[in-house]
């Protein structure tokens, strides 16, 4: 009888060690199919809250603005510089009408004029005996003290205006980026999360359809805000591009491998053109540029109607637009 009670105390100790292996695996298998449901309901919640959330209202952008001849384009037989929209641009063109041409003009009719006066008055005949004179020492002084004054009033303002021109931009300016490509632009607007649209050159057809001087006229503007600060980052893919646009006084050159910043003003609603000034290639001369400048109201609408967000601050970030994916829940586990 004891011998019975030993073998049956022994197959009970065996046993226990294997029922006790089999318990985490018979857990494990429970817990499955239950963290399966979970993780199958986790996108079923992400697409009813994404159901439940209020769909974005879809904006039209405004209508492509006409460009109006006398403003932000060349004029029939215009020979100066263009008119001016930008506060540098007034100061640059005061300048060369009021302070430039003035001088420019008293020195050449001067030199011309004494130059005529020397050609009769010491002329062989009226002076068979030629003078000796070797130095006067008055008009010396005057002939190096004048002119000493004449590049001092034009270096004034001068320096004043290069110094206005280069001036940063303030935080709070909308910052677009301008990216120079063989032979095209490209224009980003980072803060307000609208991504890369390139600017190519119209065929000569189609701009006459819409209006625009040939050769100038591009399929997407530049759209910026009127009476609002702007920092341009200028910058270039391939080879050396430069961002001309004379009627608002802006040239700045774009680099490969290096950011060139410049701020600009504009002060009045319109459509702006320019041209890529430096040699860059075969088709150089049909790199055009088109800025469309809108009231801050119409620009905000054009930026919603792109999927952006006008009311984004400088450094703050970037605006989600349509394009970007919504986040996936992490698994459960």
């Amino acid at each position: 009888m004891n011998i019975v009670k030993s073998l049956l105390a022994a197959g009970l100790l065996a046993l226990v060690p294997a029922l006790a292996g089999s318990y985490p695996a018979m857990a494990q298998e429970a817990a499955a199919p239950a963290a399966a449901v979970e993780s199958m309901a986790a996108p079923a919640d992400i697409a009813a809250a994404n159901a439940a959330a209020p769909a974005a209202e879809k904006v039209a952008a405004p209508e492509r603005m006409k460009p109006t001849e006398g403003i932000g384009m060349p004029s029939p037989g215009e020979y100066t510089i263009q008119k001016q929209f930008s506060p540098t641009g007034r100061e640059a063109l005061w300048m060369h009408d009021a302070l430039l041409l003035p001088i420019i003009t008293v020195i050449s009719l001067f030199v011309l004029g004494l130059m005529l006066y020397i050609v009769v008055r010491f002329r062989r005949a009226a002076n068979p005996v030629p003078s000796k004179t070797a130095h006067n020492t008055f008009i010396e002084i005057v002939w190096t003290v004048v002119p000493v004054l004449i590049l001092v009033v034009i270096a004034v303002p001068s320096i004043s205006l290069i110094a206005e021109q280069y001036k940063p931009a303030p935080k709070d300016a909308l910052t677009v980026k301008v990216t120079g490509y063989q032979w095209y632009w490209g224009y980003e607007y980072p803060d307000q999360g609208i991504p890369e649209y390139v600017s190519n050159i119209l065929p000569p057809e189609k701009a006459l359809e819409n209006g625009e001087p040939n050769q100038l006229a591009v399929d997407n503007r530049l759209v910026l805000p009127v009476g609002r600060p702007i920092r341009l980052i200028i910058t270039a893919a391939d080879v050396i591009h430069s961002f001309a646009v004379p009627s608002l006084w802006f040239k700045m050159d774009a680099v490969p491998g290096r950011l060139n910043e410049r701020s600009i003003f504009i002060e009045k609603p319109g459509v702006y053109y320019g041209q890529c000034s430096e040699l860059c290639g075969v088709k150089h001369g049909f790199m055009p540029i088109a800025i469309e400048a809108r009231p801050v109201a119409e620009w905000e609408q054009w930026v919603r109607s792109q999927g952006g967000d006008p009311t984004a601050k400088a450094g703050a970030e970037p605006a989600k637009t349509a394009d970007t994916a919504a986040p996936v829940a992490p698994a459960k586990i």
